[in-house]
């Protein structure tokens, strides 16, 4: 599929890409094809496609979600990602705000652009509080209390990321002794956690909210430090603990050789409406938004050759569907009614890891702390790039500038999350509930509209080059219509009940006005678009 997109794109070899004809040596670099494969999908590896297929296939069994991982991938978030990559390349590496503006309009980018930040916002609330619940301290269960070391563990990862960037930058140790010594030095940091465990006062919910503190500052300060001294070593020494889960996972999956003992469907009847909710609560592990702002902001500055999309984009993809599988392969190892799965997905995954890597001799606790530790690895990743990308939109939309407007900025985009993880959650039944379940439905609907309204923007740029705009549509209509009614069920279900100011509920409505607003203007663009004059001239 990948090189027949590239076809249907018109991308070549022959084409100067934005990374050549800049190459800054800062933001524009070309780059090997091999190189950003990697780079690409470590930016893009979040926890959604852990989280999202075992939140799925503990409510509908494993059979529907894998479907939708892998049919979802193929024909449409792989199709996403490899067009908002293209699409960045052919409009000079720009963002795909800036493809909106110029194929939609000013208005239409304006409302794109709080869109993504009304996203972004939920990003920071879901993964903060489902990191903070892999810390928590959970003392009946016994010797497996695991949730407290991994802080400590987590907490000396972060200490050793900022170490080896200040060694590397200010004291010129060179990347090869710099993994020598600090890639050990993690792995060390994995196992001494649980020696040293790091316990805050309270019960569960009480220490998940000074966890969820603690994690807002820690991205204020990530949004605002130098790239060199927290983000990149600490991305760079993510990346060795994601290619292990690969291992891990593809290893256990061969040497386990046992029929999953998950249902393959689960009853209707006990089950949520599986359209929309299915794809919705899937989310990345299918189709991510998310993607789109990575490749357009940060990948397609770094393309060597346009046909390199390819590989990049749709690959990078494909490689997180596959972070999903596995993801889905740690539930799919248990019985109906075991207690891990109603533990939350970090206590699924890193059980699940755990268990692989007891097959091979590792100890399970030595297994269960790298896997806790690898699922908060994929949320820094996220929430450090979601608190940037959301300081550069508030600071784009309101003119703030220098450090202080950095500040006030970065304080925007947390004081939101801060305000929800202090809101007591509850479910319908009035049960205290982790933030990240009351949140993660809206959520998920409201990344895979942003994946839609990219769709949308690629596809009138498409037409408009006379080029197969159906390529990307189809994707478009098909996610338009799951994330909207998702979305409408959400905002509807709280409007009813009286709940005017819910905070999930209204902001639903407000981002099905945003994201409809949006289409009407692709629509009307498509409908009003003809090929390019540049295009014309050349048919003629």
């Amino acid at each position: 599929i990948a090189p027949r997109l590239s076809a249907l794109f018109g991308l070549s070899d022959s084409a100067v890409t934005p990374a050549v004809s800049v190459n800054d040596g800062e933001d524009y670099v070309p780059t090997r094809r091999s190189m950003l494969v990697g780079q690409h999908f470590a930016a893009i590896a979040a926890v959604g496609p852990i989280a999202g297929p075992i939140l799925g296939g503990n409510q509908y069994g494993w059979l529907p979600g894998l479907f939708w991982i892998v049919l979802g991938a193929v024909f449409i978030g792989g199709i996403h990602d490899f067009a908002c990559l293209a699409a960045s390349v052919r409009h000079g590496a720009k963002s795909m705000g800036e493809v909106v503006r110029q194929r939609l309009g000013p208005t239409a980018a304006t409302l794109f652009s709080l869109f993504i930040w009304l996203s972004l916002v939920y990003v920071v609330v879901v993964f903060a509080d489902l990191t903070s619940a892999a810390f928590v301290d959970r003392p009946e269960l016994g010797a497996e209390n695991f949730g407290p070391g991994v802080a400590t563990s987590s907490l000396l990862y972060l200490v050793l990321a900022m170490a080896m960037g200040w060694a590397m930058t200010k004291k010129g140790l060179g990347l090869g002794k710099a993994t020598a010594l600090f890639i050990p030095l993690v792995f060390l940091a994995i196992g001494a956690g649980q020696y040293a465990p790091l316990r805050l006062p309270g019960d569960a919910l009480a220490q998940a909210r000074l966890w969820d503190l603690g994690i807002l500052a820690y991205c204020f300060a990530a949004s605002l430090l130098p790239m060199w001294l927290l983000l990149q070593p600490r991305g760079y020494l993510g990346g060795f603990i994601l290619y292990a889960t690969f291992v891990v996972g593809l290893g256990g999956l061969f040497l386990s050789g046992s029929a999953p003992a998950w249902p393959a469907l689960s009853p209707l009847a006990e089950a949520p409406p599986m359209f929309p909710l299915l794809f919705t609560t899937i989310a990345c592990g299918a189709c991510s938004g998310f993607h789109g702002l990575v490749a357009s902001g940060t990948t397609s500055k770094q393309l060597a050759k346009e046909t390199d999309a390819a590989a990049v984009g749709y690959g990078g993809m494909l490689l997180e569907s596959l972070v999903a599988v596995i993801a889905l392969a740690t539930l799919m190892r248990l019985s109906p009614g075991a207690s891990e799965a109603s533990r939350g997905p970090d206590e699924v995954y890193a059980r699940g890891l755990a268990h692989f890597m007891s097959l091979a001799g590792i100890p399970f606790a030595a297994g269960v702390t790298f896997g806790k530790l690898a699922f908060a690895t994929f949320i820094y990743d996220t929430l450090d790039v979601a608190t940037r990308l959301g300081r550069y939109l508030v600071q784009e939309l309101t003119g703030l500038s220098g450090r202080k407007g950095a500040v006030l900025a970065t304080l925007a985009t947390i004081a939101v999350p801060a305000l929800a993880v202090l809101t007591p959650a509850h479910d319908a039944a009035g049960h205290a509930i982790p933030l990240w379940k009351l949140f993660w439905p809206a959520f998920g609907a409201s990344n895979q509209l942003l994946a839609a309204l990219s769709l949308a923007g690629v596809t009138v740029w498409l037409k408009q080059e006379g080029k197969a705009w159906w390529v990307t549509g189809v994707p478009c209509l098909f996610m338009s219509g799951v994330t909207l009614t998702a979305l409408l069920g959400i905002a509807g279900k709280a409007f009813s009940a009286g709940r005017y100011l819910d905070p999930v509920g209204s902001t639903a409505a407000v981002l099905i006005v945003l994201g409809t607003t949006v289409l009407a203007q692709a629509a009307r663009a498509m409908v009003i678009s003809s090929p390019s004059p540049a295009l014309r001239e050349r048919a003629g």
